[in-house]
C-alpha cells in the first residue's frame, strides 16, 4: 500500500476505537515496553498523544520512565522549518497544546538530538522491513537524522504490520521496534 492510501485507512481505524480501548491497547504496550533491551539507557525522548488523533497514550510509559528515574524528553514543532526543539520535562514544565492540538513545552532546558538515546515515535502504520508511515510532514524523519546512528527507535501502534509500504523514500529512518498491543516487532 501506498503512505497516503495507509494514512487515510488506519485514521478511520482510530477513530473507531473508544477512549476505553484506547487506554486499554496502551496499557498492554507499554507493558511490552518493558521487555525492551532499553533500560540501561538515560535519555528517553517521548511523544505526548494528540487526543483527537486517538494516538497512543503515552502517559504509562511517561510513568515507567519516570519511576525508573529517566531523563525524559519532548518536543516543540516550528511548522516554518519543520523542524523539533527538545526540552527536558521537569515538575515545571508547561505543557501548551499548539495550533494542531499537539502537546508541547511552552519552553525550558534544550536537550540536544545527540543526547538522546531511545526515541518512541509516533506513526499511523508500520510494515514489516520497520518502514513507518507518519503524517507525512517528515518532522520526525528530519529529527531522527539529527541523533546518533544507535539511537534506538522505537514505534508504537495499535494495530500490526502490514506487509510492505510501497512509497519508501531514501529520507525515511526506519523503526528498530514496533510495540503493538500483541507484539514487539525486532527489525
Amino acid at each position: 500500500m501506498l503512505k497516503k492510501e495507509l494514512r487515510h485507512s488506519y485514521k478511520t481505524k482510530r477513530q473507531e476505537l473508544s477512549e476505553t480501548k484506547i487506554d486499554d491497547l496502551s496499557l498492554s504496550i507499554s507493558n511490552k515496553v518493558l521487555t525492551l533491551p532499553i533500560w540501561n539507557k538515560t535519555y528517553f525522548h517521548i511523544f505526548l498523544p494528540i487526543s483527537e488523533q486517538k494516538e497512543v497514550n503515552t502517559e504509562f510509559i511517561l510513568h515507567l520512565l519516570s519511576g525508573k528515574d529517566k531523563e525524559i524528553i519532548i518536543s516543540k514543532s516550528d511548522f516554518k522549518t519543520r523542524e523539533m526543539t527538545h526540552f527536558l520535562l521537569t515538575d515545571n514544565t508547561k505543557i501548551k497544546k499548539n495550533q494542531y492540538n499537539i502537546p508541547e513545552p511552552v519552553d525550558g532546558l534544550e536537550v540536544p538530538a545527540s543526547k538522546i538515546e531511545v526515541v518512541f515515535v509516533p506513526l499511523l502504520a508500520f510494515d514489516k522491513t520497520g518502514h513507518r508511515a507518519g503524517y507525512g510532514k517528515g518532522f520526525y524523519d528530519k529529527f531522527l537524522k539529527d541523533c546518533r546512528p544507535e539511537t534506538i527507535k522505537i514505534g508504537f501502534s495499535f494495530f500490526e504490520a502490514e506487509e510492505k509500504i510501497e512509497d519508501v523514500y531514501e529520507n525515511d529512518v526506519k523503526l528498530d521496534y514496533c510495540v503493538t498491543p500483541n507484539e514487539v516487532y525486532r527489525f
